[in-house]
């Protein structure tokens, strides 16, 4: 490793580009130049990592502080990895935070993980003289990567939380890119600096919000997650408006997604995990095989045919729980039975969910009408009688934006460790 600090850096970025590039992630040659320009340790000084396992409550956290000898080569090799970086609990002001153990508190802010931010600004096309607009700007990463590849002054971020704003702000007036960030709502957008030509949210939505269309400019690209109530099946969906200034919108389904808006609430198999182990079910036969994992097309649909379902991937074999129902189903392990448990029965939910998709011709992609004068979306796979269809949950279903209270927990437990 060089022992020129900035050389050591320099170094962690050509790995990291490199790494993109070989896993096929980074592709688009300008988006290469621009990661190994920007110099990411500015933007992300500290970083949490979760120490306490899953369910524990409340949470240990240990702080990495990148200007501490003891923490940086650790520091170093996370803010370069692949990983989501951790920057905030429940609100906390950004400008004194200790280094060392802390414990209590939810996380309120982080870094998207890289191969995601790649990934959403190739697929928007961002290219020189564009107005951008980031939903949910975070720590500024993807807006300094925008402002690169766009050039200054064209790149606005909003950030609902005024902690982020500031630390954000600071950081990237250092880098001197050229990068607005404003504190507001980002289901509003930013009609002060609107039209943009391409528009990113950072965060999952259930529906889009009619802000986000409007300030829209044509030959515009909006790119955000469609947050179902799982984090196991989101969508991305891709909006476009045409020269003519008609709005098309593609949903597809993915892996991995943003985490939704503050509010949304997703369900959790982990309160089920012990039970489920404990008590998999009846046994039954299935006409149904687990679907593949990356039958993304199929999962994505069955979040909304067969709401109110999550999967629990610690499991040792395909468990999908309907919390809410006290309900489960446990598959395989590839003997043609199923295990069922509850009054809702799951797996056959998902046998009907799977003949329909297969019906409609295993769509993976799904088109969203936003022309809806009511406000209603509603997203299908294509015409005819056997297509799959369904309605968007309206923003107006989501509890009120407010910020975490911080928990007892965490205020009785912050100290600075040496």
């Amino acid at each position: 490793m060089p022992s020129d600090p900035h050389q050591a850096t320099s170094r962690r970025r050509a790995d990291m580009v490199d790494r993109l590039a070989t896993d096929g992630v980074l592709t688009d040659a300008l988006l290469r130049d621009a990661l190994l320009r920007l110099p990411r340790e500015v933007l992300l000084p500290h970083a949490y990592v979760r120490v306490s396992g899953p369910g524990a409550d409340p949470i240990d956290w240990r702080l990495l502080d990148g200007s501490h000898p003891e923490d940086r080569q650790e520091w170093l090799d996370l803010i370069h990895s692949d990983e989501s970086i951790l920057l905030q609990r429940d609100g906390e002001p950004l400008d004194s935070l200790c280094r060392g153990p802390v414990t209590g508190g939810h996380m309120t802010s982080m870094s998207t993980y890289t191969p995601g931010t790649v990934e959403a600004l190739q697929v928007m096309r961002l290219g020189p003289g564009q107005r951008y607009l980031e939903l949910g700007s975070g720590p500024g990463v993807s807006l300094a990567l925008a402002a690169v590849l766009a050039g200054p002054d064209l790149t606005t971020g909003v950030e609902r939380d005024a902690h982020m704003v500031a630390f954000a702000q600071r950081n990237l007036d250092r880098l001197g890119v050229g990068v607005r960030v404003i504190e507001g709502n980002a289901l509003d957008g930013h009609q002060g600096r609107a039209p943009y030509d391409r528009i990113h949210s950072g965060i999952g939505v259930p529906c889009v919000p009619t802000a986000w269309v409007e300030q829209l400019a044509p030959d515009g690209r909006l790119l955000t997650t469609l947050a179902t109530r799982t984090p196991s099946w989101p969508g991305q969906l891709l909006v476009t408006r045409t020269p003519t200034g008609t709005v098309e919108a593609v949903l597809t389904g993915r892996p991995r997604g943003y985490r939704p808006m503050l509010g949304y609430q997703w369900l959790s198999a982990l309160g089920h995990r012990a039970r489920v182990k404990a008590d998999p079910g009846t046994a039954r036969p299935t006409r149904l095989a687990p679907p593949p994992d990356d039958a993304h097309g199929f999962w994505l649909a069955a979040a909304y045919l067969a709401p109110g379902l999550v999967r629990d991937f610690q499991a040792d074999t395909m468990t999908i729980v309907a919390p809410e129902d006290d309900s489960w189903a446990v598959a395989g392990p590839g003997d043609g039975t199923v295990r069922t448990h509850g009054p809702r029965d799951v797996w056959a939910e998902l046998e009907d969910a799977h003949a329909r998709w297969e019906q409609a011709g295993c769509p993976e992609t799904y088109r969203v009408d936003l022309s809806d004068d009511t406000g209603i979306q509603h997203a299908t796979s294509g015409p005819g009688p056997k297509a799959l269809t369904w309605t968007l949950p309206q923003l107006t279903t989501v509890a009120s934006q407010l910020p975490c209270p911080r928990s007892p927990a965490s205020r009785t437990a912050d100290r600075c460790h040496p």
